[in-house]
C-alpha cells in the first residue's frame, strides 16, 4: 500500500468518526431535550380510546325550523347531583316561564338570532305586541315563518307543556310591557 492510500484512509476513517460521534451527540441532544418538553401523560388504552372519541364527536346539532327537534332538547345529567340541580331550576324540565327563556328561548331571544326580537327591547317587540298575546301563544307554540324571521314550534323543544311556553311568552313580554301581562303566570 501506498503512502497516499494510507494517508486517504486514515482522513476519511476520521471523517466518518466524527461523523458518527456528531450523528450521537445529535441524538442524544434530541432525547434529552424531548424528555424534558413533552408531557409524561401515559393514558391507558380505554382513557386513550375515550379522550379520541370526545375529539371526533360533533360538538353541535342545529335546530331546523319546521322539523321535529325534541331529539336536540337539553337532557339532565343522571345522578343525585343531576336531580338536585333540576329540582332547583336546572336544566331539567322548566315549570315556569323564566326557566323556559333562560333554558331554550334566549338561545335566539338573547342575541336577536334568525329575526327574533331581543329580550328587553322595546323597538323590536312593538309590532309584535301590536298582535296581542293571543297571537304571540300561537306563534310560539306552532311556529312562524314571516319576512322577518322564523320561530319553530315551542322553540325547539316540543316535549314542554303549552302552559310553560305561554309563560315563557309573558315572562317575555313583562320585560317590555308589564302592564300587557299583568296577572299572568311567568
Amino acid at each position: 500500500m501506498s503512502k497516499q492510500d494510507s494517508h486517504f484512509i486514515n482522513v476519511f476513517s476520521m471523517v466518518i468518526g466524527l461523523l458518527v460521534v456528531v450523528a450521537i451527540l445529535i441524538f442524544s441532544f434530541a432525547r434529552y431535550v424531548g424528555n424534558h418538553t413533552q408531557e409524561r401523560d401515559i393514558l391507558s388504552d380505554t382513557e386513550y380510546i375515550h379522550r379520541v372519541e370526545q375529539r371526533v364527536t360533533p360538538f353541535q346539532r342545529e335546530a331546523i325550523a319546521g322539523q321535529n327537534n325534541a331529539g336536540l332538547a337539553i337532557a339532565p345529567a343522571a345522578g343525585p347531583a343531576a336531580t338536585a340541580s333540576a329540582s332547583a331550576g336546572g336544566m331539567g324540565v322548566p315549570t315556569t316561564g323564566q326557566q323556559l327563556f333562560q333554558q331554550t328561548c334566549s338561545a335566539c331571544h338573547g342575541p336577536g338570532v334568525a329575526g327574533a326580537p331581543k329580550a328587553g327591547d322595546k323597538t323590536a317587540w312593538a309590532r309584535h305586541l301590536a298582535k296581542g298575546l293571543s297571537t304571540l301563544y300561537d306563534h310560539a307554540l306552532h311556529g312562524f315563518h314571516g319576512s322577518t324571521g322564523i320561530m319553530p314550534p315551542k322553540g325547539g323543544r316540543t316535549g314542554v307543556p303549552d302552559a310553560v311556553v305561554e309563560r315563557a311568552v309573558n315572562y317575555m313580554v313583562s320585560l317590555v310591557d308589564p302592564q300587557m301581562v299583568k296577572g299572568k303566570p311567568r
